[in-house]
């Protein structure tokens, strides 16, 4: 049995067990079973999750805004330019402020150790949703459409062609 996923930080695929992995994706496809019959499930009611993202990315954004949304919850979409880290204060200071005010964050960032500071500093979930070394998030996107389109994941051989080489890093580690 997995322990539990609540809380816990998502920085890099290798944060997942195996088991915790297809848990993760069981979970997934009976979310996007219940959308296509309609059913809302209301888990993230009151919830808010912060989106700190250094550069631009449509399919991530509006990923974990409809997602959110769908759960019941809210997104705020925080550029980092419009953040005081970009002026000089501490990530940790960032993290501290952020517990206050949100139920977990999202972050987009050219530097890896920066989401592992937020992560090790923050008392709320981070998620790595991209930096030059992991793309965590986008990888369980990716293996459950390979489990969809294959029937499994065991076994195959995967060719990637693309310019992320977080994901392609990530893929290789899961």
């Amino acid at each position: 049995m997995p322990r539990s996923l609540k809380g816990r930080d998502i920085i890099s695929i290798n944060d997942l067990s195996k088991e915790e992995i297809y848990t993760i994706l069981d979970v997934a496809k009976e979310f996007k079973l219940a959308g296509k019959v309609g059913r809302r499930e209301r888990l993230l009611e009151g919830k808010n999750l912060a989106l700190i993202f250094v550069y631009e990315s449509t399919r991530t954004r509006i990923g974990f805004e409809a997602a959110m949304h769908q759960l019941g919850g809210d997104c705020f979409y925080l550029p980092v330019k419009t953040l005081m880290a970009a002026r000089g204060e501490p990530w940790k200071d960032t993290a501290r402020v952020l517990d206050k005010l949100v139920d977990g964050v999202a972050v987009r960032l050219f530097e890896h150790e920066t989401a592992c500071e937020l992560a090790e500093y923050a008392e709320i979930p981070v998620l790595n949703a991209s930096t030059p070394k992991d793309h965590p998030i986008q990888t369980l996107g990716e293996l459950l459409t390979i489990l969809e389109k294959k029937g499994r994941l065991e076994g195959l051989k995967l060719v990637y062609n693309g310019m992320t080489r977080a994901l392609c890093h990530s893929l290789l580690l899961a």
